[in-house]
């Protein structure tokens, strides 16, 4: 649909959704004249498939389109190696020829040996979409091995089985963070919230033992054949992040790097409050458990949890803890998930690398 403002100025195209409280997404400028979505469509996937070329490296893994970031609102597209994983989020993205659009130019463009599709039930009832399955889509493949930070002999492999697991199947937005990761630690590492251990696999290369933390045992097994098939011997434990942390803390445990990548704890502005008070539970138990010396790996992946909010958050956990940090490195997604400056919700995974001096 065309955008004017009161006087009839043409401000570009959006689409439109007739049940978000997001009406309509911008996907072109008035400069931009759209008379063919569906092409448009496969123009601005054949770009963001050209810009990963530039700045994507050392990966088979990694986000191939990011939604607004790549000027396609609601469409979210993850390459695995020779598999495709795709979301789709609008109205918009799941009209038939746009689907149809997007099929043909992945073909075309990545040659997959399977494009699958990742549904997301609760999107959809609120889109009021049509119900679907999570499903292949084209081809005959859904599982395979990705390899991340370096070459197959020299990368850390992982399992990929794209109708499991979480949001299209892995997290690749922190892929250059575990690689950043691994180069501060040492010694004794602690991973918390490891999910199917992208943390832990790769500080094993560089630390003495690594032990992960997670609630769930399925991707805790995963996990295990992650470490396997690297050929890494990795302690898993099954249990509460915030209860193994307050347990740990009280009894004296210390490592020389702790890891904390929890998931989002602020879906919305009202969970604000209530997240900074979970954020900062978490961190100030663990930089009790670092060794003076020691790296503390702190994230967060909340949109609402600002920058600055983050920040003030650990500085407050440490003035009570009663440590001193020296910030080593301020991080953000990998490339693959660019941020749009104009678009805030493209910024929202925060790393922070602490050195805990006392």
């Amino acid at each position: 649909m065309r955008v004017v403002d009161a006087r009839g100025k043409f401000h570009g195209t959006a689409v439109y959704s007739s049940s978000s409280q997001i009406a309509i997404r911008m996907i072109a400028g008035a400069k931009e004249e759209v008379t063919d979505l569906p092409r448009l469509v496969a123009d601005r996937i054949r770009a963001a498939v050209e810009y990963r070329k530039v700045y994507v490296e050392n990966t088979n893994a990694y986000r191939l389109v990011f939604s607004e970031a790549d000027l396609l609102p609601g469409l979210i597209i993850d390459r695995y190696n020779d598999v495709v994983s795709l979301q789709i989020l609008t109205q918009a993205m799941d009209d038939e020829p746009i689907r149809g659009a997007i099929i043909d130019t992945l073909v075309e463009e990545v040659s997959p040996a399977g494009i699958l599709e990742r549904v997301d039930p609760r999107i959809r009832e609120l889109e009021h979409l049509p119900v679907r399955n999570s499903g292949l889509l084209w081809g005959k493949k859904s599982s395979t091995i990705i390899t991340m930070n370096g070459d197959e002999k020299k990368g850390v492999r992982f399992h990929y089985d794209g109708l499991e697991g979480q949001k299209t199947g892995a997290f690749l937005d922190q892929r250059e963070n575990y690689a950043v990761a691994a180069r501060y630690a040492k010694g004794n590492a602690l991973d918390v919230f490891c999910y199917q251990g992208g943390f832990a696999l790769h500080l094993a290369a560089q630390c003495n033992t690594v032990t992960g933390v997670d609630s769930s045992r399925p991707a805790l097994e995963m996990a295990d054949k992650n470490a396997a098939l690297n050929g890494r011997e990795i302690e898993w434990i099954e249990a509460n992040a915030f209860d193994l942390l307050r347990d740990y803390a009280a009894a004296g445990k210390k490592y020389e790097a702790v890891v904390l990548d929890p998931p989002g704890m602020g879906k919305t502005k009202r969970d604000l409050e209530k997240a900074l008070s979970g954020y900062k539970e978490l961190n100030l138990r663990a930089m009790k458990m670092v060794h003076r010396g020691g790296i503390l790996i702190t994230c967060s992946c909340s949109f609402h949890v600002g920058a600055e909010d983050f920040r003030e958050t650990i500085a407050a956990a440490a003035r009570d803890a009663h440590k001193s940090l020296r910030l080593l490195e301020i991080r953000h997604a990998s490339r693959d998930h660019p941020m749009l400056l104009n678009v805030p919700e493209t910024d929202y995974l925060k790393c922070l690398i602490f050195h805990v001096s006392s």
